[in-house]
């Protein structure tokens, strides 16, 4: 089931954006992480994946909290390769500065890419100087949406925030990632709530939802099935502990 979800048609190049709060960052590497399962499993096998290697390329340089870089040994444990930041080794360094070798997944046409982008329109900037990589039929745009998030609570919002992303790029939104949440205070309704804004975005923009998500460790998901498709469930993996500590008091 996770295989078929996994590997829709959308581009080589799939660039991942969404509001502050939104959970992006989540979502690209829990798609990134199964993705690589995927692909481990399908080496060797005739008809697997066309793609050798995977990566992740993290262009979120403003935002000093929840980085992919942040889990770089799982990432690269799993078989992923992370770009992003000159600094490698020091995630404290807040620097907006990229390293030299962004490019290279990007060019290499055996690998699979998703690009965590900027949060809002001023945070997506920064993929205009990278623009001759992804205006052919092998790159998309996804949106992420949370609408528990203020700023894309109504569909209104949402299409005003899309739109924002797509003049500052040049980029258009291919698909819509349903991601309502409110960490682990998550409900079915939440989701249900989501879903259901977003189909009405959908309509409006004519383009599909790609996926539902929910956190797999919170929301059961045949508590979903049935009501609502294309479940994808995220894992929790940039959820530091010290946010739950400091919730709970």
């Amino acid at each position: 089931m996770i295989d078929e979800l996994v590997s829709p048609k959308f581009g080589r190049k799939t660039i991942v954006t969404g509001h502050y709060g939104s959970g992006k960052t989540e979502f690209s590497v829990s798609l990134a992480m199964l993705l690589a399962e995927k692909l481990s499993r399908s080496k060797g096998i005739s008809g697997g994946s066309p793609y050798s290697s995977l990566a992740l390329v993290d262009l979120d340089i403003v935002n000093p909290y929840f980085r992919s870089r942040e889990q770089r040994e799982m990432l690269e444990d799993a078989g992923i390769s992370l770009y992003g930041s000159m600094f490698d080794t020091e995630i404290t360094a807040e620097l907006p500065a990229l390293g030299a070798t962004v490019r290279k997944p990007l060019e290499d046409k055996n690998c699979r890419v998703i690009i965590d982008l900027g949060g809002n329109d001023i945070g997506a900037m920064i993929i205009n100087q990278f623009k001759k990589y992804f205006t052919d039929n092998d790159s998309e745009m996804f949106a992420v949406i949370n609408t528990n998030r203020p700023e894309t609570a109504t569909v209104k919002d949402i299409l005003a925030h899309i739109s924002a992303i797509q003049s500052i790029t040049g980029l258009s939104v291919s698909k819509l990632i349903n991601n309502t949440h409110m960490l682990h205070e998550t409900t079915v309704g939440d989701i249900i709530k989501g879903n259901n804004l977003c189909k009405e975005v959908s309509k409006t923009l004519n383009i599909p939802i790609l996926y539902n998500c929910y956190p797999s460790r919170i929301i059961d998901a045949s508590n979903l099935s049935g009501s609502i498709e294309n479940l994808l469930p995220l894992g929790l993996y940039l959820r530091p502990t010290w946010l739950d500590i400091y919730s709970r008091s």
